[in-house]
């Protein structure tokens, strides 16, 4: 009973501070997206094609969330607005970003001068769907090497998913991945979510996700 009852608190003082997240994210008009998936997925490599193809369209800021290294902030910080590398390290918590390391890192980035932040959280599908950090939107990818069966195994990371991603569609003729499958899967947990199959490698599928994206901060730009 101890042990539920600071499990209880901890989610508690997280929502506390995500909600003083979005508060500032929407007083300076920032649309932050929440990207999540198992390690390998291909996160980074979303992030880069879509700071590709929006560049000239919205400045956009990057949180990198990792256990360890800036391999990932590496990649990105030629191509975004401003970039914060997080690192949770090897404690039992670090399987996931917290809405108090956003709230630091957030005070680091010209949030006047951003439209849209992308925030990349630890590969885990378990962890992260349980701390919100004050963002606006919830992506999470899954890729086919990791088959088909990932919503079934992972529910509640899709049930709160505003979008997902189906990536490396490429390899589609190499692996065993039932789209259609997965697609039922994901209509029973969460049907309002929008489903995008693309490929990083090949570009397969980007402008669509990429359009949405693109809408999404229109929204939250006209939002009062």
């Amino acid at each position: 009973m101890k042990k539920i009852e600071i499990i209880e608190n901890i989610l508690e003082a997280n929502e506390t501070i995500a909600s003083r997240n979005k508060q500032l994210l929407d007083k300076h008009r920032v649309l932050a997206i929440n990207i999540m998936s198992a390690p390998g997925a291909g996160k980074t490599s979303l992030i880069l094609q879509t700071l590709k193809k929006l560049k000239g369209k919205l400045n956009i800021a990057i949180i990198e969330g990792d256990v360890a290294s800036t391999v990932d902030a590496e990649k990105v910080q030629n191509e975004a607005r401003a970039v914060v590398q997080i690192n949770t390290g090897n404690m039992p918590e670090s399987c996931s970003l917290m809405a108090a390391m956003i709230e630091s890192a957030l005070k680091d980035m010209p949030l006047d001068g951003i439209e849209l932040l992308l925030i990349e959280n630890v590969g885990n599908l378990i962890c992260p769907s349980e701390f919100t950090l004050g963002e606006h939107r919830r992506v999470v990818i899954s890729s086919l090497p990791e088959g088909d069966d990932k919503p079934t195994k992972y529910p509640l990371i899709f049930i709160d998913a505003d979008a997902v991603i189906i990536n490396k569609m490429d390899l589609l003729p190499y692996v065993d991945f039932d789209i259609a499958a997965f697609r039922r899967s994901i209509a029973g947990l969460n049907p309002k979510t929008e489903v995008f199959e693309i490929s990083c490698k090949t570009g397969e599928g980007i402008e669509r996700w990429y359009t949405w994206v693109l809408d999404q901060v229109k929204a939250n730009a006209t939002r009062r």
